[in-house]
């Protein structure tokens, strides 16, 4: 494969992407803005992410300003990106590398003992920001392996096998280049639809290409469809503006981060008793129409209810009142902004 990862090196390097946390020609990556961009990827696309991406290390320019910033500061910037999990173990991995003096561990095996990284995520990281002979396999690397060696057995099962032949790209030559060029020809050129074999630099090697089925590959097992679940949520105002608030619990779905109050949400939802979920007494008014939001397992359609509330109204336990100009410090996810635009309170 010396010639093969020749070819691609050439490639990458008059087609490499512009990213903001990739380093420039000649200089070394930045093993934070690194691990930073591949944490925020997870789930997400390369542009959902360039923004955020910047709003962060603007605000936490190194690792050490990370581990000095609160959580739920850190879940204030992270809100929109969804996977919140992902925000807490990140400021949570930041303090485990201040303790080391803000040195990160250059091995797959030392990164993966950090909270928020996987077997993926720590050799994404090794290869590019230390030169670890390791390809990791994201989605675009796994469809460029899948071609290339025509493996036509359905994923999920042949993850492992992708993942073996993928290691066939690796060598002492550049591996984080290597591993971004794989990254890359995957995003533009070996497109999970209408690739564009005739200008792609492995065409040469590709059985996929070579027997005339690459478009067809990798091949995915059907997907199931999602349930959907169901609940209300209330939004009480005061005449200040100031609005009801909670913080869902620190672990599972959105942990930790604010919501109005609400129901539960399930399959089994009866609307007829959603007024037994409201918070407090209140004249309370249905919004016509629901709002929606799709998860990873499940959909979810919510009713929502609004109120106008006296100045004095009571403070549910582990509930606050927050103001209008505190509402940006507040991490609501984005099924909470749906709802708080649904009832234009923001």
């Amino acid at each position: 494969m010396q010639d093969t990862r020749a070819e691609l090196l050439h490639w990458y390097g008059r087609h490499a992407r512009v990213l903001p946390w990739r380093a420039r020609a000649g200089e070394r990556p930045d093993p934070y803005r690194v691990w930073l961009s591949e944490i925020m990827l997870q789930q997400t696309t390369v542009q959902a992410v360039k923004d955020y991406f910047l709003a962060f290390t603007a605000r936490w320019p190194d690792v050490m300003a990370l581990a000095d910033a609160r959580e739920q500061e850190v879940l204030s910037q992270w809100a929109g990106l969804g996977y919140y999990s992902r925000a807490r173990n990140l400021h949570k991995a930041a303090k485990e590398i201040a303790v080391r003096g803000g040195t990160f561990p250059e091995t797959p095996e030392g990164l993966a003992k950090l909270p928020g990284i996987g077997p993926y995520t720590a050799a994404a990281i090794a290869a590019i920001a230390f030169d670890f002979p390791i390809v990791p396999l994201d989605g675009n690397i796994e469809r460029v392996t899948a071609r290339v060696f025509a493996i036509e057995d359905p994923l999920p099962g042949s993850k492992p096998l992708l993942r073996e032949k993928a290691q066939a790209f690796s060598g002492n030559d550049r591996p984080g280049c290597v591993a971004q060029a794989l990254m890359d020809l995957g995003a533009t050129v070996c497109t999970p639809k209408n690739p564009a074999c005739a200008r792609c630099p492995l065409n040469g090697e590709c059985l996929g290409f070579r027997h005339g089925i690459a478009a067809s590959l990798p091949v995915k097992a059907g997907r199931k469809d999602r349930p959907t679940r169901r609940g209300v949520a209330f939004v009480a105002v005061k005449p200040d503006g100031s609005m009801l608030v909670r913080s869902r619990p620190s672990k599972g779905l959105l942990g930790g981060m604010s919501e109005v109050p609400g129901s539960t949400w399930t399959e089994g939802f009866d609307l007829s008793g959603a007024l037994a979920h409201a918070p407090i007494d209140a004249k309370w008014k249905r919004l016509p129409g629901e709002v929606r939001h799709v998860f990873t397992h499940f959909a979810l359609e919510l009713v929502v209810y609004i109120a106008k509330v006296p100045a004095n109204a009571e403070t549910p336990q582990g509930m606050r009142w927050v103001s209008p100009e505190r509402m940006p410090e507040e991490a609501f996810p984005s099924v909470m902004m749906k709802v708080l635009t649904h009832a234009d309170v923001i």
